[in-house]
C-alpha cells in the first residue's frame, strides 16, 4: 500500500474540469453513510421535523441527483458497494416515528429516583444510616519526611487560654523585699515581684505564700493596666500558698478546673511576669509528671506537686498552670535549680478549701492527724516487707521525731507507728490520691473513718481531726 497522496487518487478524464454540470467523484473525502434499514430509527436523527435535514439525505429544494454534491456529503443517486440509498418518501405520507426526546428524559428521571429510593431503603433496614461518621482531624497529619509542627489545634488551643485566662492573671509587686530564704527559686528580683490570678470577683487573689512573705505594701496590676493596693489576708499553714485582697470592680475572674483528673503528657499553659519584666508572658507545655515532692531553700518540703516543662522562672511564683480548655488547674510554684524544663506547680485542689475559707471571712485553716508517713509503692513494699503495694505507712523513716506526734488527733485515736492506712471514708489511698492530698478536703473537726491495716487483720479507727499547728 502507498501512501503517497499524488497515487490511489481518481485519474483525470477527457471531461472538462470547469465543467459543473459534470459528476465528479470524490471518494476520498466522502463520509460512508449508515444505512438506515427500518424507518423506526427515524427518531434518532438530528431532527425528525418534516423539512429539516436528514442526516445523508436531500431536504426539499437541494440539488436533484446527478448534480455536484456538496462538500463532505455524498454524489446523490450513489452509493458505495453494500450500502443502498434509501428510498425518499412518498409525499403526503407520514413517517412512523419513536417516543420523542422529553419521554426519554422524564423516563429516565423516573427510573432513576425509583433505584434511588429503593437503595435508600435498603441501607436503612442494614442500619447503615445508624453509624455515627467519625472525622478526621487533620490537623494531626505528619508532613513526611519532616519533623512534626505543632499541630494546629493544639496552638489554638494556647491562644485561646491566653485569650481567656490573662485578663484575670496579676503581677505582685511588694514595697519591700521579700525573705529569699522563702523564695523556692532563690533568685526574686529585689521588688519582690510575683504572680498570681482572680479566682473571684470580688477582689480575692491566689498567689504563693514566699511572694508576699516580709512584705509591708503589696501593689496589684491587671493586664489592662489598672493597679489596685492589696493586702495579705492569710498565709496557708500546709503549702507555699496565700491569699491577698484588693478593692475593685470589674474585675475578670479566672476559672478553675480540677487537678485530680491530669493526665501525662496533657498540654498545659503558665502565664505570668518571669524576671518581673516580662510581664504576663504565656508559655505551654505538658503535664511531666504528678504527686511530686521537692525540698526547698530552708529545708522546707512541699509535697504532691504537678511537674511540667511548661517555662516557669523567678516571677512566675504565684502565676496560674491551666489546662487546654484555659482553667486553671495548678499555681505555679518552684522550679529546680541547676535543671532546665522543670518546673513545680501546687494541685489547685489542695488550694481549693482555704480559697473558699477567705470567700466565707473565715481564717486560713488546715485538718491535722499528727502522723508522719511514707507513700507505699512496689519499691516500699520490698524494704519494709509489707503485704501491700499501696497504701500510708506510719513511720518516721527519713525525718525526725516520732511517726505518731504526741497528744494529736493520730495518738488519741490509737494510731501506732507501722500501721497501713489503706483508705479513708472509703477512698482508697493510692498513687493517685496520696493521704495528704485526700486530708485537705475536710476541714478541722471532721470525723473520719480510717481503714488500717495492723499485724495482717483489717481494722477500723474514727479520727477527730484537728487544726494544723501553724509552726509545722
Amino acid at each position: 500500500m502507498n501512501d503517497d497522496p499524488a497515487t490511489g487518487g481518481p485519474q483525470p478524464t477527457d471531461s472538462d474540469p470547469l465543467d459543473e454540470t459534470q459528476r465528479v467523484d470524490v471518494p476520498r473525502y466522502a463520509p460512508t453513510p449508515d444505512p438506515r434499514p427500518d424507518a423506526r430509527w427515524a427518531w434518532a436523527s438530528p431532527s425528525s421535523q418534516p423539512g429539516s435535514e436528514r442526516w445523508y439525505e436531500p431536504a426539499p429544494g437541494e440539488p436533484a441527483a446527478g448534480a455536484a454534491p456538496v462538500w463532505g456529503q455524498p454524489a446523490w443517486g450513489t452509493a458505495p458497494a453494500g450500502h443502498p440509498v434509501p428510498a425518499p418518501a412518498a409525499p403526503g405520507t407520514t413517517r412512523r416515528s419513536g417516543p420523542g426526546i422529553g419521554t426519554i428524559v422524564a423516563a429516565s428521571l423516573l427510573s432513576a429516583v425509583v433505584a434511588s429510593t429503593g437503595t435508600v431503603l435498603v441501607l436503612d433496614r442494614a442500619g447503615a444510616f445508624d453509624h455515627p461518621v467519625q472525622s478526621t482531624d487533620v490537623g494531626n497529619a505528619t508532613p513526611a519526611g519532616g519533623s512534626q509542627p505543632v499541630t494546629i489545634n493544639e496552638s489554638s488551643a494556647v491562644i485561646d487560654v491566653a485569650s481567656k485566662l490573662s485578663p484575670a492573671v496579676v503581677k505582685i509587686t511588694t514595697g519591700t523585699s521579700a525573705d529569699s530564704s522563702a523564695d523556692p527559686f532563690g533568685g526574686i528580683p529585689a521588688e519582690g515581684v510575683g504572680s498570681g490570678f482572680i479566682y473571684d470577683a470580688n477582689g480575692w487573689i491566689l498567689t504563693n505564700r514566699h511572694v508576699v512573705t516580709g512584705a509591708d505594701k503589696l501593689t496589684v496590676e491587671l493586664k489592662d493596666g489598672r493597679q489596685f493596693e492589696g493586702r495579705t489576708y492569710g498565709i496557708d499553714t500546709l503549702t507555699d500558698l496565700a491569699i491577698v485582697k484588693i478593692v475593685g470592680t470589674n474585675l475578670p475572674v479566672a476559672s478553675l478546673g480540677e487537678s485530680d483528673g491530669l493526665k501525662i503528657g496533657q498540654l498545659v499553659v503558665a502565664i505570668g511576669s518571669p524576671l518581673g519584666m516580662y510581664s504576663f508572658s504565656v508559655t505551654s507545655g505538658i503535664v511531666s509528671g504528678k504527686g511530686r515532692d521537692i525540698e526547698v531553700d530552708g529545708g522546707t518540703r512541699i509535697n504532691n506537686l504537678i511537674q511540667t516543662d511548661a517555662a516557669i522562672n523567678p516571677g512566675n511564683s504565684g502565676g496560674p498552670l491551666a489546662d487546654a480548655g484555659g482553667n486553671v488547674v495548678g499555681i505555679n510554684t518552684a522550679v529546680a535549680t541547676d535543671s532546665s524544663g522543670i518546673g513545680f506547680a501546687i494541685p489547685i485542689d489542695i488550694a481549693k478549701p482555704i480559697m473558699a475559707q477567705a470567700v466565707a471571712g473565715k481564717s486560713l485553716t488546715r485538718p491535722w492527724i499528727g502522723i508522719r508517713f511514707t507513700s507505699i509503692d512496689e519499691q516500699v513494699k520490698e524494704a519494709q516487707n509489707l503485704s501491700v503495694d499501696k497504701g500510708a505507712l506510719v513511720t518516721n523513716t527519713g525525718g525526725t521525731g516520732p511517726a505518731v506526734q504526741p497528744d494529736s488527733p493520730a495518738a488519741q485515736a490509737g494510731i501506732k507507728d507501722g500501721d497501713v492506712i489503706e483508705s479513708i471514708n472509703g477512698i482508697a489511698i493510692d498513687a493517685e490520691h496520696p493521704l495528704d492530698a485526700l486530708l485537705v478536703q475536710f476541714a478541722p473537726g471532721d470525723v473520719v473513718k480510717l481503714q488500717i491495716l495492723r499485724d495482717g487483720k483489717v481494722i477500723t479507727i474514727d479520727v477527730t481531726l484537728g487544726t494544723r499547728p501553724a509552726n509545722l
